[in-house]
């Protein structure tokens, strides 16, 4: 079986996943944070929209330059711009890598600072990261809702507040 259609399956199914969770979002809480290093709720929920893009930019281009390329994340508000954010990057990542090849999906791909490489990987294990991000800060939010007493939907199964999921 090839790479894409397996890529492209996982990407549904955490996006679904993922909707539950944006349909919590408590925006009058978007300032909370759990500790003083951790990012927003606002924050959280705005990197988890982002990362569907990155399907898109590690398709299209061949490295990441944090040195010439300064990240500015996109400021939304209430958790309806959340959602459609998401759905915008979802739908645009996804197409993306549609339209793409195993060749493509082969090819080399570098995340550096100038002369330092963080990694190498290919375009494959970066959509791959992408969708392993999506997972980990999803499990985040997750704890923040539960320390704000927000019912955690499910993921992967039932949880304490779905238990007949």
């Amino acid at each position: 079986m090839s790479t894409i259609p397996i890529l492209l399956k996982e990407m549904e199914q955490e996006a679904t996943t993922t909707h539950k969770f944006f349909a919590s979002l408590p925006t009058d809480k978007f300032s909370w944070k759990p500790h003083e290093k951790s990012m927003s709720i606002q924050q959280l929920s705005t990197h988890i929209a982002e990362l569907p893009g990155w399907v898109s930019f590690a398709i299209a281009t061949d490295e990441l330059d944090f040195a010439k390329n300064h990240y500015e994340p996109t400021v939304m508000n209430n958790a309806e711009e959340i959602q459609a954010y998401f759905d915008k990057t979802y739908a645009e990542g996804k197409a993306a890598l549609a339209a793409t090849n195993e060749k493509e999906l082969e090819k080399n791909w570098t995340m550096r600072s100038g002369e330092k490489i963080y990694s190498v990987q290919t375009k494959a294990e970066v959509i791959r990261m992408s969708i392993n991000q999506t997972i980990h800060h999803r499990a985040q939010l997750g704890v923040y809702f539960r320390l704000l007493g927000i019912p955690v939907p499910p993921s992967f199964g039932p949880t304490a507040d779905f238990p007949a999921y």
